[in-house]
């Protein structure tokens, strides 16, 4: 089942995003805070039987120069062993629905690596297509 992930699932959102992100990125008390405060993000997950074998966040772009929303994918795990059997797809659709149902849209935008190839076909046959925009970061030093 996909659905809304709640403060309930905490414990087990860490592990997962211990998986995708690894080891320290974060905390379970920063999962839980966010879970419960953090109004511009979405998170989605795939229960299997009490057992979480996915998540999607999308975070929730607004800027005073558009009347709509621009909901941005930007994390999607699945657990290896469940993979191919259409959760990813699943979870992104889902995270669709809700915001079209949530909040006005402009578009959809989705964030993946240029070598994850397997990522972009999945997201191909969602709709998601190269927009020609160019995506840059810049590291903070520590």
């Amino acid at each position: 089942m996909v659905r809304i992930a709640t403060v309930e699932d905490t414990e087990q959102l860490g592990v997962l995003n211990d998986e995708f992100n690894g080891i320290g990125e974060t905390t379970i008390d920063c999962i839980r805070d966010s879970i419960i405060n953090n109004q511009q993000e979405v998170v989605i997950v795939a229960d299997e039987n009490g057992m979480l074998v996915g998540f999607v966040c999308v975070q929730l772009k607004k800027s005073f120069c558009y009347n709509y929303y621009m909901p941005e994918i930007t994390e999607v795990y699945v657990v290896p062993a469940y993979r191919k059997k259409g959760i990813a797809s699943e979870m992104v659709t889902f995270a669709e629905d809700y915001c079209a149902k949530n909040y006005p849209l402009h578009r959809y935008e989705l964030l993946t690596g240029k070598k994850n190839i397997v990522a972009q076909s999945v997201y191909g046959k969602l709709g998601y297509a190269d927009d020609g925009e160019l995506h840059l970061s810049k590291r903070i030093k520590k």
